[in-house]
């Protein structure tokens, strides 16, 4: 289920851009070109990026400016990558990373 804000009283309607799709944890989903990670899972109602190492505690988008560390995940085979600023690619592969991550995926 897509929570995008479509049309905003302010802002006006979103303009069309071209669609891309991302995989998260095996599931594929359609974003919009040029927005962070962050957004997609957001829109499409994912909170937890991570767990914590010790505690397994989930994280998810806390600062949302690149600062903490809260919203880090595997992307294409890259452990602690900050999905808060960083955009889509056509073909990102995505995962819900486990303590401090691994490369070459964590699952």
């Amino acid at each position: 289920m897509d929570m995008r804000i479509q049309h905003h009283p302010i802002l006006g309607d979103t303009e069309p851009v071209r669609m891309v799709k991302i995989t998260v944890d095996g599931v594929e989903y359609e974003a919009r070109e040029g927005e962070v990670i962050a957004a997609v899972l957001m829109a499409n109602g994912i909170k937890v990026h991570r767990h914590t190492t010790y505690r397994h505690e989930p994280r998810g988008i806390y600062c949302g400016i690149g600062q903490c560390t809260d919203c880090v995940m595997t992307v294409n085979g890259q452990p602690n990558v900050r999905t808060c600023i960083t955009p889509v690619e056509d073909g990102m592969v995505v995962e819900t990373q486990d303590g401090f991550g691994k490369r070459g995926g964590t699952k």
